[in-house]
């Protein structure tokens, strides 16, 4: 018979894919002596069937619930709906991977009208009781019967205002009767039904909930934004009830072991005195420094920095703990691995390898390369002035500058329009997601640094504040008052999530600096990666930035960027309008030093690493006007002035404009095709990068210029277009009387190129994939059009698992590299591969690279670090290749 339910005490922590992350750690906790109130998991397996049996609770399963909560009340000398001593339980969901936010709890379950009295005669405490039952009420009905929380809240409110109060403990029973009365009306009105008193029919009305909530909306943008499979299925975890709103001895609170924002060793996190859990993340009270806790109950404290030091040792991680004191006892409800910036998890990474917890490999493998993003953007220069507005808690770092919208959808649509926004809100809930999504960054009035606006943000890498309760948010008025200053709807300010100030208005940003275990974390990938990281660079600029990001080489430098200057483009312009070899030659002759003149710089930079320069790529007709705009232009002047000598221009033009027209450019008149038509292009291009080379070895230089034959799908292309470069080489040789190396290759991007490499490979130096171009043309897909019209259809609707330009399409385009390379190198052994498409920057397709043997990725400047820690990962990933023999790249 399968098991679907399992007590905490017969799991343990390698079953997360069956209990999920939540109840894994549960089991783990309560195996290791930890005190964990008493519980059982619903499995994942549970929620499959659920779906499979048309969204029902198999029988096999509810009789699994029933037996494991008859022993959970043996256990706890208590019964479910016991009005004299019942057992209350909390009903959370958890899936294998943590979505904080995404997901529902309900707590208090088992509380009717029966047992709120008996609550109240045991504990001697009916205030309690009664605030017990009503927080269950709103959440059963939030989470089960989908009534918004918001007529709950407003009664509340409305409650509280009449009865001259500030805050909810200052509520009595009685207040909390009166309450009760109206949150059950707010359910009669809108399910026409009672609220449910059978405890039994609670508890698998929320274990349905659950399992509906893997599917609600935004669980799937949380799934499809972090990749996670929709198959996994969320566990169900049932546990007795400890509560931390018993008064002025108990308090609820959650805490990471270091600092998720910045990596110190110290512990971070917010209590609340006589609260439940869901008051700390949800953000409606502000919540006290962990550091305090030490005064309140000194001894809890003690005991709880203690818990702390013996879950970070075993799960020999930083752990992100949600705790309860029950009347000077303290309770472990949760930990898991704790969600951290890029900074901090770089520092801890390196500081537990410092402190010998862990060892350096499993450092790299610590920190997702995705998120070293968030280090190599911009920050607040500190020379410009800050106007500053107000000051909250500083809740993810970085900053951030944009309008002021006051709602997700206005966050969502604006940023669709392409501009900037600040998301600001009282505090957010998982139904803003797509707003944070869309937002710069987060501002909230309410909320510590551990609600959902916080850990959501923090994931995302996005600036945010929490907690400034300076600011006074009207929503409906689109507005924030802040003492006498107001700022409306569209308004600019800047965040600081770092500091936590806000200030009015854009304020310049500077560069970012590497910090010393960024430095230090880079420089043992170094030592572990087996595949060179390189950049693509087009200017000396570029290059310098790779360069000081690490990169070894250059592995593209696009040629045709360097005419886009416009200084360059009426030469170019003139080298394509040529009737004539001679005139053509004389625009080329124009065009060499400049050429000649980018290169030595990008060789320079790169001090003596490889440098691959693709020639002339893309179709001429890209360096001439827009043909509708100058027909339009040519129509006016044959109307206003028809015999001037600028119409006979313009009409010159625009025949040739037409001439150079293409029904598929991107198939058409480029690449290799273009320099067997007119091989002076190339042969100027060729020349300028050996003049380069020979002028830099007088100053004792060493120069690797690589020389890539762009768009070859056939061996006699390559075979000409080598001989010209070749030609070229000769004849600089000759004329400056210096003697240099290279090598000629060409980009792999045309599927029959790949299938017939082992041909290609007799004329090639070397192969660099153009995984751009080659995913378009095995795919069939021009990019433009994909991108704009269908591709992102296809990804939602599971068609595609990833964006093939943004991700590489292992089973389609790189079978195709995995055959180019493996047909290369029967006819040559020590051909040199490597990738120069945007994949070369994405982590799962840099392990693609190492696995498939090349000797390089390439990528923009500011993802070499990012490439860089992909490769030692994959290096560690795979130990069985370690003994693989490379090339040097």
């Amino acid at each position: 018979m399968e098991k679907f339910v399992y007590l905490f005490n017969e799991g343990n922590g390698t079953m997360k894919e069956t209990l999920g992350g939540k109840g894994a750690n549960l089991a783990e906790m309560t195996n290791i002596g930890l005190p964990v109130p008493h519980g059982f998991t619903i499995s994942t397996q549970a929620c499959n069937a659920y779906y499979e049996a048309g969204k029902s609770i198999p029988s096999l399963v509810e009789s699994q619930v029933l037996v494991a909560l008859s022993r959970l009340e043996e256990k706890m000398g208590k019964k479910l709906g016991d009005p004299v001593d019942p057992l209350l339980v909390s009903v959370r969901s958890g899936s294998v991977f943590s979505m904080p936010g995404m997901m529902d709890t309900i707590l208090n379950l088992g509380m009717n009208d029966e047992t709120v009295e008996g609550m109240g005669k045991l504990t001697s405490n009916p205030r309690f009781a009664y605030d017990s039952y009503r927080r269950f009420i709103q959440m059963f009905c939030n989470v089960v019967l989908d009534i918004n929380v918001y007529y709950f809240e407003q009664l509340l409110e409305e409650t509280r205002e009449q009865k001259g109060y500030n805050s909810d403990p200052e509520m009595t029973a009685e207040d909390w009767k009166e309450v009760i009365v109206g949150y059950k009306g707010i359910v009669k009105k809108h399910t026409r039904k009672d609220f449910p008193q059978d405890p039994k029919e609670q508890l698998f009305l929320a274990i349905n909930a659950v399992f509906d909530s893997w599917n609600n909306q935004r669980a799937i943008v949380y799934r499809r934004l972090n990749k996670i499979p929709d198959h996994l299925g969320t566990a169900v975890n049932i546990q007795s009830m400890v509560f931390g709103n018993m008064g002025n001895d108990s308090g609820t609170g959650v805490a990471f072991t270091r600092n998720p924002s910045t990596g110190e060793h110290k512990l971070y996190g917010e209590y609340l005195i006589n609260a439940q859990g869901e008051d700390v993340v949800a953000g409606i009270r502000t919540p006290q420094p962990i550091q305090t806790l030490k005064d309140e109950m000194p001894g809890v404290y003690q005991q709880f920095v203690d818990t702390c030091k013996q879950l970070e040792l075993h799960y020999q991680e930083m752990q992100d703990i949600e705790f309860t004191v029950e009347k000077g006892k303290l309770f472990i409800l949760q930990t898991r691995n704790g969600k951290r910036t890029a900074q901090a998890a770089i520092r801890i990474a390196v500081e537990m390898v410092e402190e010998g917890i862990i060892d350096k490999q499993n450092a790299l493998l610590r920190v997702d390369p995705e998120q070293l993003d968030q280090l190599l953007h911009r920050r607040i220069d500190d020379k410009h002035q800050r106007v500053l507005l107000a000051k909250g808690l500083p809740a993810s770092p970085g900053a951030a500058t944009g309008q002021v919208v006051f709602d997700a959808d206005e966050a969502e649509q604006l940023s669709a329009e392409g501009k900037k926004v600040i998301l600001v809100r009282p505090e957010t809930t998982p139904d803003d997601i797509h707003g944070i999504v869309a937002a710069q960054g987060i501002l909230t009035s309410r909320g510590g640094m551990t609600s959902h606006a916080a850990v959501v943000a923090r994931g995302m890498g996005k600036a945010c504040i929490c907690g400034c309760e300076a600011l006074k948010i009207d929503v409906k008025a689109k507005q924030i008052t802040v003492e006498d200053q107001v700022i409306v709807y569209g308004d600019l300010i800047t965040i600081d999530g770092s500091t936590g100030e806000i200030m009015l208005g854009e304020i310049p940003m500077i560069e970012p600096k590497l910090s010393d275990e960024f430095q230090l974390l880079l420089a043992w990938a170094d030592q572990e990666k087996k595949i060179s990281v390189r950049a693509n660079a087009d200017n000396p600029v570029d290059a310098r930035k790779a360069f000081e990001f690490g990169a070894t080489g250059i592995g593209l430098v696009r040629t045709e960027h360097m005419f886009m200057d416009a200084a360059r483009v009426p030469i170019v312009q003139k080298m394509i309008l040529a009737e004539h070899y001679s005139e053509r030659k004389e625009s080329l002759a124009q065009l060499l030093p400049m050429q000649q003149s980018d290169f030595e710089g990008i060789f320079e930079e790169m001090k003596g690493y490889p440098v691959n320069i693709r020639l002339l790529d893309p179709p001429l007709h890209e360096f001439l006007p827009n043909k509708d705009e100058l027909l339009v232009e040519v129509t006016k002047l044959q109307i206003q002035n028809p015999t001037s000598p600028e119409l006979q221009e313009k009409e010159l033009l625009l025949k040739k404009v037409r001439q150079l027209h293409e029904i598929n450019p991107m198939l058409g008149h480029r690449g290799c095709r273009l320099g067997l038509t007119y091989p002076e292009i190339y042969e100027m291009q060729a020349k300028a990068i050996f003049y380069a080379v020979a002028t830099l070895a007088d100053n004792g230089a060493e120069i690797q210029p690589e020389i890539m034959i762009p768009l070859v799908g056939h061996v006699n292309e390559l075979k000409r277009m080598r001989q010209v470069v070749t030609d070229a080489a000769v004849a600089v040789q000759e004329e400056t009387g210096k003697q240099f190396q290279y090598t000629i290759g060409t980009m792999i991007e045309i599927p029959r190129a790949a299938l017939t490499a082992d041909q290609i490979a007799e004329e090639a130096d070397f192969f660099s994939f153009g995984t751009n171009d080659l995913t378009q043309t095995t795919f069939g897909y021009s990019r433009d059009d994909a991108e704009g019209k269908f591709l992102q259809s296809y990804i939602e609707e599971k068609v595609l698992p990833e964006n093939p330009f943004a991700v590489l399409d292992q089973n389609g385009v790189g079978k195709l590299v995995e055959t180019a390379v493996k047909l290369g190198r029967t006819t040559k052994p020590g051909l040199k591969t490597g990738i120069c498409g945007e994949h070369g920057g994405e982590k799962s397709s840099i392990d693609f690279c190492y696995r498939t043997g090349l000797d390089y990725v390439s990528c923009s400047p500011y993802r070499v670090p990012l490439a860089r820690l992909a490769a030692a990962q994959a290096t560690i990933r795979h130990q069985s290749n370690k003994n693989e023999v490379f090339t040097t790249a």
